[in-house]
C-alpha cells in the first residue's frame, strides 16, 4: 500500500511463538496500515519464521523473558513514534483497518488508541462475558504512554488523558481445544504467581476462593457469560481455576516451598 499521502509514520511490533496458523493474517492485515512491522520470535518450532521471512518484516529471534519484556524489546527496535502492538494469533479487521487509517491520515490526533478485541474461541465467537467486550490499548505515541503491568498480563498505559475508541474489532483467534486452554492455565498462573511473589505480595487463604467467585459472579452472571452456552462456562471454569491456582501457588512461594 502507498503510505506517502499519510500525516504520520506507524511502526507495528509482533511478538510470537508458534503462531504458523495466525501470523499469515496478522502481518497481511498489518501491512494495510504499518510503514514498518517488527517481529520478535521466542523460537519458534512451528513455520513461524518461515512464514515471515515471505513478509516485508524485521524478523528477531530471542530467548522468552516475559510478555512486558519481550514487548519492551520489540518497542526499542521500532523507527516511528506512533506504534502498533499485536501479538501473532491478533488480527485487524477491515473496519479496523479502516479507522486506523483514517486516525493516520489525520495525524494521530489522540496520544493512543483502543480497539476492541474479539475472541474466537474453540470454533465459536464468544459475545459475552468478559470477552466481549473487550477493549485493549494498542496504538500510542511512544512518548506518551508506557509500557507496564505484571507477567503474564502487559498494559499500555497514557501519562494523561484517555485512550479513543476506534471502531472495528481486533479479531483474537485463540484455543484450539480445552487441552491448549488448560495448559496456558496453569503456566500463566505459575508467571502470575512469580510475579507476585517478586513484587513482595502476599495474600491470606481467602484470596483463593473469593477470587473465582467474584469472577464467577461478575463476569458469568452479571456481564451475561452464561449466554455463551457450553463454551461460556468451560471459559469461566477456566478462569476460576487460573485464579485459584494462582493465589495456590503465591501461598506455597511464601511458604518457601516449590511450586511446578
Amino acid at each position: 500500500m502507498n503510505m506517502s499521502g499519510y500525516k504520520e509514520k506507524l511502526s507495528a511490533v509482533v511478538i510470537t511463538y508458534n503462531e504458523a496458523y495466525h501470523i499469515e493474517k496478522c502481518l497481511t492485515s498489518l501491512l494495510e496500515v504499518a510503514d514498518e512491522i517488527v517481529v520478535v520470535d521466542s523460537y519458534s518450532n512451528d513455520k513461524t519464521a518461515d512464514i515471515c521471512q515471505n513478509f516485508r518484516v524485521r524478523f528477531y529471534q530471542r530467548l522468552y523473558s516475559g510478555q512486558i519484556e519481550q514487548k519492551q524489546y520489540a518497542l526499542s527496535l521500532t523507527k516511528f513514534d506512533h506504534v502498533i502492538a499485536l501479538d501473532g494469533d491478533e488480527v485487524l479487521s477491515q473496519e479496523l483497518v479502516n479507522s486506523i487509517l483514517t486516525e493516520k491520515k489525520n495525524g494521530f490526533k489522540a496520544n493512543g488508541y483502543s480497539f476492541n478485541r474479539h475472541s474466537f474461541y474453540c470454533g465459536k465467537w464468544i459475545n459475552h462475558g468478559d470477552w466481549y467486550p473487550d477493549w485493549k490499548f494498542r496504538l500510542w505515541h511512544k512518548k506518551k504512554a508506557y509500557w507496564g503491568g505484571l507477567n503474564p498480563h502487559d498494559k499500555v498505559t497514557l501519562h494523561d488523558g484517555k485512550a479513543k475508541k476506534l471502531d472495528g474489532n481486533l479479531l483474537h483467534f485463540t484455543f484450539e481445544s480445552l487441552a491448549e486452554h488448560e495448559t496456558q492455565t496453569h503456566n500463566y498462573a505459575i508467571i502470575a504467581a512469580k510475579s507476585y511473589f517478586n513484587e513482595g505480595k502476599t495474600n491470606g487463604i481467602w484470596s483463593m476462593y473469593l477470587s473465582p467467585l467474584f469472577y464467577f459472579l461478575k463476569n458469568y452472571c452479571f456481564k451475561g457469560g452464561f449466554l455463551d452456552g457450553r463454551l461460556g462456562w468451560q471459559i469461566t471454569v477456566e478462569s476460576m481455576k487460573g485464579k485459584w491456582l494462582k493465589y495456590k501457588y503465591l501461598r506455597q512461594l511464601n511458604s518457601g516451598k516449590p511450586i511446578p
